[in-house]
């Protein structure tokens, strides 16, 4: 059973959270999610699942970024939410994906029990203009039938950054590795 609006606010702070809530962004059944002012995009020409890969971190001005095809974007909201005893859910939203953004196309699905703030999978078929706080995608709540182990993987769980795949880990993977972002001065002067 999916979450009205209302029911969304009613169970704020009894089993939903999401901060900072507006008002203003509740909807029928949802609630707009913004973006944060961050990306990641990878460095690698063909990133490999068994292994970490290099990214490097972008602002997003106030002025915007263009976004381009072909390239995958990974940004975050600005939302920290917790849910318990529901399957949150993240979509983007239509007004977007009639721009050709499309937001989360196979991470949508989220777990009973999740904490933390959203990683966004982004592409687009064409430029496209995107800003820091910007309405980007919604939450919605399906309700759960039935007992569950409520997720607690330290793989995601209580993010508050921007969260690059880990699914190397899955392959045996060290966490040692896992820290592969480029700062500027690599990127200018090659890695030592």
């Amino acid at each position: 059973m999916l979450l009205s609006g209302q029911a969304i606010r009613e169970k704020l702070n009894n089993g939903l959270q999401i901060e900072p809530f507006q008002e203003s962004r509740l909807n029928p059944n949802s609630y707009n999610l913004a973006l944060h002012d961050e990306l990641l995009i990878y460095e690698e020409v063909v990133l490999d699942a068994a292994s970490p890969n290099r990214y490097r971190r972008i602002e997003i001005p106030s002025s915007g970024y263009t976004l381009q095809p072909n390239q995958l974007y990974l940004g975050r909201t600005v939302e920290y939410t917790e849910t318990r005893g529901h399957v949150p859910m993240i979509q983007g939203r239509s007004s977007l994906g009639r721009l050709g953004l499309f937001i989360n196309p196979g991470g949508s699905f989220g777990d009973a029990g999740y904490c933390g703030t959203w990683t966004l999978e982004m592409h687009c078929v064409q430029p496209v203009r995107i800003y820091p706080g910007m309405e980007i995608c919604q939450i919605y709540y399906m309700q759960m039938h039935g007992d569950c182990d409520e997720y607690s993987s330290d793989k995601y769980q209580n993010s508050r950054d921007i969260q690059p795949s880990l699914i190397f880990r899955e392959f045996g993977g060290d966490d040692r590795d896992s820290q592969m972002e480029l700062n500027f001065e690599e990127l200018l002067h090659g890695a030592r």
